[in-house]
């Protein structure tokens, strides 16, 4: 202390060099936990970031200065951190990845030596700041905060179209996100690729974070990149006391962890602390869990103990009720007759719905033209010419046992029909196949025959679930036969 107080003295005389552009008056020192400036003057962190805010309110727009810096504070200066307290952890990370540098400098300036900057979070009627692990750290290592900056805007109740193709799903993901102490826990949706499953989780999350409550979405693929890197740096632990404050889990793609057992291992015991704590969990997935192959008997356990709600593809309702609001969204004009004849052919999913209406919005903008039942024609030209659909035929002759001559031909038992039904399905789930192709491909059959053939299918599907795994594990089959 002696001889700090000589280098204090001699500083402020002036007889002790320093280094250009360092001020005596903010060089910084911690004494009894209290930051000191030499100079005499007594900074505290709060004046520090005051003076800061001050120089970086000219630096920053208005509206960016009072969504990400107005609910600020200054926490402590330590060590050559200077700690920055936010009100949730959504801030931290955005100020963590766009405005650290800036920040670091203008502090700098303020206090006259280089200091680093830190997030975190901080309610200001405290003393200290929450643990580290909360805070955002700007070389991504495992301890950032729980990132929930990435939800959708797009993605939230409101602009989810509802039918009878998922309305449990949706009824059920805005009871876990309206009521914390829902009963649906965990819940898991499933269903094909497109079908809206992200879009219902991420509306959980957006309205869960409205009620204040701690929430994170993940996907399995990043989840399984963050625990790589947590092993790598012997940081499980740390991994591990990431998910301790939340209220709600939102975990998406859970049949990317299929294959990857002590990624999986880690998951389930996260999983089964959060469940024994309270905290609502959404998950979704492709399959039904029994039916996502080499998932641990535990972990599937547990995901079926909760609610289990399918997401099945758009019917004819649902997919013009989405183009049209869609349409309104992109600010473009589709006649009714045009809206019928694409709510009619693209029936795969919505991301395809979504695909075409972006299409017919560039045309119309790019050639200034009005949108017409030629122009959909034209468009579904494209998407429906995608290849052979003699490898669905063949591969449901041969899950079904039915001879391909009778799938194209005119027997009328049951377990005839029946293939015949799903290979006119699997025409529309898988190669996007208009009506008047499927019937083509299946005998030249007209286009009502090939319509009441899939809806029947489409019927079926709910109460049969032997018949729903069959053709899944088809629409498997196909899909890594195509990427070999």
């Amino acid at each position: 202390m002696v001889d700090l107080l000589h280098a204090f003295s001699s500083l402020r005389s002036g007889n002790s060099p320093r280094s250009p552009g360092v001020t005596p008056r903010f060089i910084s020192f911690v004494i009894g936990g209290a930051n000191w400036c030499l100079g005499g003057v007594l900074e505290s962190a709060h004046e520090i970031w005051q003076k800061a805010l001050g120089e970086l309110q000219t630096q920053v727009s208005r509206a960016n200065f009072t969504t990400w810096l107005g609910s600020s504070h200054g926490v402590s200066f330590q060590n050559g951190t200077f700690i920055v307290g936010t009100p949730s952890a959504f801030v931290a990370e955005w100020l963590t990845r766009r405005l650290h540098s800036l920040v670091r400098k203008t502090l700098t300036n303020v206090v006259g030596v280089d200091t680093d900057v830190q997030f975190v979070v901080h309610d200001i009627a405290k003393t200290s700041p929450r643990p580290q692990l909360q805070s955002a750290r700007a070389d991504g290592g495992v301890s950032a905060p729980l990132r929930t900056d990435n939800l959708s805007l797009r993605y939230t109740f409101d602009s989810f179209i509802v039918g009878a193709c998922n309305r449990l799903a949706y009824a059920t993901a805005l009871e876990i996100a309206e009521n914390p102490l829902s009963a649906f826990n965990p819940l898991y949706i499933y269903g094909g690729t497109g079908q809206g499953k992200t879009h219902l989780l991420q509306a959980i999350g957006h309205s869960a974070r409205q009620a204040d409550r701690e929430v994170l979405y993940t996907t399995a693929e990043r989840f399984t990149d963050d625990f790589v890197l947590a092993v790598k740096q012997k940081q499980v632990e740390e991994f591990h006391a990431r998910f301790v404050p939340l209220s709600l889990l939102l975990f998406d793609d859970i049949q990317f962890l299929a294959t990857k057992k002590q990624t999986q291992q880690c998951f389930y015991h996260i999983f089964d602390e959060l469940l024994q704590r309270g905290c609502r969990i959404a998950v979704a997935g492709d399959q039904h869990p029994r039916e996502v192959q080499l998932l641990g008997e535990k972990l599937r356990s547990r995901l079926e103990s909760g609610m289990v709600a399918c997401i099945q593809p758009p019917d004819l309702a649902a997919r013009q009720a989405f183009l049209e609001a869609r349409a309104a969204e992109c600010e473009i004009v589709i006649p009714a007759d045009a809206l019928q004849i694409l709510a009619n052919e693209v029936r795969g999913n919505i991301r395809q719905l979504e695909g075409a209406i972006v299409y017919l919005s560039a045309q119309a903008r790019l050639t200034g033209g009005d949108i017409n039942a030629q122009t959909v024609n034209k468009l579904l030209t494209g998407i429906t010419s995608n290849g052979n659909g003699k490898s669905i035929i063949y591969a449901i002759a041969d899950a079904f046992d039915v001879p391909v001559e009778d799938i194209l031909g005119k027997k009328r038992d049951r377990k005839t029909v029946l293939a015949r039904h799903a290979a006119m399905y699997l025409l529309r789930k898988e190669r996007g196949y208009s009506f008047a192709q499927i019937g083509r491909e299946l005998g030249d059959r007209n286009h009502a025959t090939v319509l009441h053939g899939c809806n029947r299918l489409a019927a079926e599907l709910p109460e049969n679930p032997k018949l729903e795994r069959q053709l899944s594990r088809i629409s498997d089959q196909l899909s890594q036969s195509q990427s070999v």
